[in-house]
């Protein structure tokens, strides 16, 4: 049978337009029916890559999907929690060095309300569960094998970031999201959109160590999420944070260079394993 060929701009054209034909609207609508828009887009990724499996002629994609959502077997638990320790230390680390810079030492408490406003307790939960589970349906389900398929990891891990963080950008416009209350300072934008970066290669690699499990980044993207929310820093300290991210992301590059820069896998994927 033909190799599947993967088709990674044609999903990324279809996962921008399918997810802001719903979050441009919740940008004039109120806050209550711009909540279901907002989850709507949000799954749009998700719903379009398994489109792409299973209306592939690839009966390997298929199981490969298959394997990376319920393949608890493939989860090597000590590397997410190895980096769910990372990440902790990340966080930890800006806090710290904020207080070179006038923060305070209270931003190791736990805030009581999540960023975004107008969806209550239970909403705001939803919408980090269905970010942290869903997303990575769609982004690990096709679309990062569709650029990895192409190239080495490294460079997979620099496209994927900068298009994932792009891809929020709707949400700078809708009222009551924690992307539109960055709007008060320039700089706290541009840092989320470059913080995306870091974070494309940290997921990625915490992909690659659990053999492409779907499961390891669903953890990993809900302990993130969490953490981010919950954790009182202020919008000066997650600047300080891309900088101790992008540094942690390096280390994480130099001690998995075999890793990130092998190209055995190209063109072989879903079948190739790695040794």
């Amino acid at each position: 049978m033909k190799k599947y060929k993967y088709r990674p701009v044609l999903f990324f054209v279809l996962a921008y337009l399918f997810t802001w034909m719903f979050w441009i609207p919740a940008v004039f609508v109120p806050e209550s029916i711009g909540i279901i828009l907002m989850l709507m887009g949000l799954i749009a990724p998700a719903v379009i890559s398994t489109i792409f499996v299973l209306a592939s002629d690839s009966e390997a994609l298929k199981q490969d999907l298959k394997n990376k959502v319920i393949g608890f077997y493939k989860v090597k638990w000590q590397n997410v929690m190895l980096a769910i320790i990372v990440f902790a230390a990340i966080i930890v680390a800006s806090i710290l060095l904020s207080l070179l810079f006038g923060q305070s030492i209270e931003q190791f408490a736990l805030t009581e309300d999540f960023s975004f406003t107008g969806v209550g307790i239970a909403g705001a939960f939803i919408t980090i569960l269905v970010a942290s589970i869903i997303e990575e349906v769609g982004w690990k389900g096709y679309c990062e094998d569709s650029i990895g398929d192409y190239m080495n990891w490294f460079w997979e891990s620099m496209i994927f970031g900068v298009l994932w963080s792009l891809w929020h950008l709707p949400l700078l416009f809708i009222p009551g999201t924690y992307q539109a209350g960055l709007m008060v300072n320039p700089l706290y934008v541009v840092n989320f959109f470059i913080s995306g970066v870091p974070m494309g290669f940290i997921i990625t690699w915490v992909y690659l160590v659990s053999d492409r499990s779907i499961l390891a980044c669903m953890v990993f993207h809900l302990f993130v999420n969490f953490m981010q929310e919950k954790i009182a820093m202020t919008p000066e300290t997650k600047c300080v944070e891309t900088i101790v991210a992008t540094i942690a992301t390096i280390v994480i590059v130099l001690a998995n260079k075999e890793m990130f820069f092998e190209t055995d896998h190209v063109g072989k994927l879903p079948e190739y394993k790695r040794d």
